[in-house]
């Protein structure tokens, strides 16, 4: 196993199984899972970058599953998908505040000489390797339109 987030979160697995944390075992069950996906589908070993993209695409799905059950009324199912979102977060990086964002931004946008919103990409693949799980993806390309706008 190459990715050291992996490999925690089978070792927090094993924990939650000893300590007979049901509802923890099932949402790290559900990541678990979800590398398995991954590997089978792609024929690939998971690094921690790759590991980071999942936790990254499967706090967005909680989000979004999160607002629609609070609107339906559906407190129940609320406090599940806040559950996996708090286990999920226990494995992400510390997230980046507005100052060091800001920074990396100007400093991506410097790096590959961007004047315009044709280089938008150019500035988004840059910050995706640097910033992946640490920012929400959607704040940084509204902060590099912004930017390049």
């Amino acid at each position: 196993m190459s990715s050291e987030i992996q490999a925690k979160i089978v070792d927090e697995v094993k924990s939650a199984m000893r300590a007979r944390e049901k509802q923890r075992l099932g949402a790290l069950r559900l990541i678990s899972a979800e590398f398995k996906r991954v590997e089978v589908d792609e024929r690939v070993e998971l690094d921690d970058q790759r590991v980071l993209s999942i936790l990254d695409k499967m706090t967005k799905q909680r989000k979004d599953s999160l607002s629609q059950y609070e609107s339906a009324g559906r407190d129940d199912l609320v406090q599940q998908e806040q559950f996996e979102l708090d286990v999920i977060g226990e494995f992400m990086p510390e997230q980046l505040d507005e100052a060091e964002l800001t920074s990396l931004v100007d400093e991506a946008i410097a790096s590959t000489g961007a004047e315009s919103m044709k280089d938008m990409g150019k500035v988004m693949g840059v910050l995706k390797s640097k910033a992946q799980g640490r920012v929400d993806m959607s704040a940084v390309g509204a902060l590099v339109k912004s930017k390049l706008g």
